[in-house]
């Protein structure tokens, strides 16, 4: 039944190894994006060199590859008072978050994916959310995407499933499945092509792909590069 599968998909590491996962595992793949003035507005361009590339490169993909969505949701960045949608330093909060947190984004792109999904036919919604995130964001953990699986099959009147492959994985183990899905050569794409970096730097080039170096999600790509790329991410995932 549930054979046909919607990507949130942001054109970073997560999301694209997330859409790899999904093209081996459903008949038929669609991936959304969202616009809501994020600072990092880079990984909008991003977004179609990976899709363009992991058509090219792996046939079978693109077979299952079907169209891509994007939403414009700048209401969200204006509402918001984060880093990353304004020109402030990263810190972290007294409630222990950092002000990277866009609160409710997550829960409003699944809401818009799952409009999306109803009308186009797909079932599974898939998102790189990760509670064992250095962040911890609240609109990432399992019982909020669970709670959430619920509130829209009741709300859309059909059975919708939310997937998040990297729920429990590191960093390192992130780069591992990537390797297990696409091989070396699906490595080389998401450290030349995806985008993680905070602060939106395409500038500086690095082992782990491009950014600053310094901000908070380059340090978590760098540190699980290296213990991927050390051989202590282990065999499997």
């Amino acid at each position: 039944m549930h054979n046909k599968a919607l990507v949130l998909f942001s054109g970073g590491q997560d999301s694209t190894t997330c859409l790899a996962w999904a093209l081996k595992r459903y008949a038929h793949v669609e991936t959304v994006g969202f616009d809501y003035g994020q600072r990092h507005s880079v990984e909008l361009e991003c977004r179609q060199n990976v899709l363009s590339k992991m058509r090219a490169n792996h046939p079978d993909w693109a077979a299952r590859l079907g169209d891509d969505h994007m939403v414009n949701l700048d209401v969200l960045g204006n509402i918001s008072d984060t880093s990353l949608t304004s020109e402030t330093s990263i810190v972290f909060e007294q409630s222990g978050l950092p002000n990277t947190f866009v609160p409710g984004r997550n829960i409003l792109f699944f809401t818009f994916a799952a409009a999306i999904a109803y009308r186009r036919g797909l079932s599974v919604l898939i998102g790189g959310m990760c509670e064992t995130d250095y962040s911890g964001y609240p609109d990432c953990r399992d019982n909020t995407l669970k709670s959430l699986q619920v509130s829209l099959s009741l709300g859309m009147d059909r059975p919708l499933v939310i997937e998040t492959p990297l729920m429990w994985l590191d960093k390192a183990q992130t780069w591992l499945m990537a390797e297990q899905l696409g091989g070396k050569e699906f490595i080389e794409l998401i450290c030349d092509d995806t985008h993680t970096c905070y602060l939106g730097d395409r500038n500086h080039r690095h082992a782990w792909g491009y950014g600053c170096g310094t901000c908070p999600a380059c340090e978590l790509r760098a540190k699980g590069f290296g213990a991927y790329a050390s051989g202590s991410a282990g065999n499997d995932v």
